[in-house]
């Protein structure tokens, strides 16, 4: 049986978040998208007010996977919650208990600090990890669809304040 350890990332460990963010880009279809700085990581993960965090999945003390995370707040439970921006176990490591091990910790951290809620989104097409979010309990939020400012038009509209 495969040994799976959880650790919180460190400072060393952005060069390693790079490589497994640039695997699940490419599993996503969406590498080319990839714009990912070791500079910039380093500063909002670990720099003065830090933006997310990181836990490293390991499988016999070799690392296989991540999952970064962030605090977001309900109004309507006037609760924190956590959401899970990326969640990535390499091919490899599948099937030994790490992408669970992940998300049974968050929820774990979730129920610790109080939060109401634990979300993430999921590609429509990725039938394997779907079908392993509804084996955990999690459901879909059909009713709701996700919107994004990015690039040109998040400044246009930054710039009209």
């Amino acid at each position: 049986m495969p040994r799976v350890s959880l650790r919180p990332a460190v400072p060393a460990d952005i060069p390693l978040l790079i490589e497994l963010i640039t695997e699940l880009a490419d599993y996503e279809r969406l590498v080319h998208e990839v714009k990912a700085d070791a500079q910039r990581m380093h500063e909002h993960l670990f720099g003065p007010r830090p933006y997310a965090e990181v836990l490293v999945g390991e499988v016999d003390g070799e690392a296989q996977g991540f999952a970064l995370f962030f605090h977001n707040y309900s109004t309507w439970l006037s609760q924190p919650g956590i959401y899970l921006e990326d969640l990535y176990v390499r091919p490899a490591a599948r099937g030994a208990g790490l992408g669970k091990a992940l998300l049974t910790e968050l929820a774990r951290l979730a129920v610790e600090r109080g939060c109401g809620r634990l979300e993430w989104s999921v590609l429509d097409w990725n039938e394997p990890a779907i079908g392993f979010y509804r084996s955990l309990g999690a459901l879909p939020q059909d009713e709701w669809t996700v919107y994004r400012l990015t690039g040109a038009a998040l400044h246009d509209l930054a710039g009209k304040a």
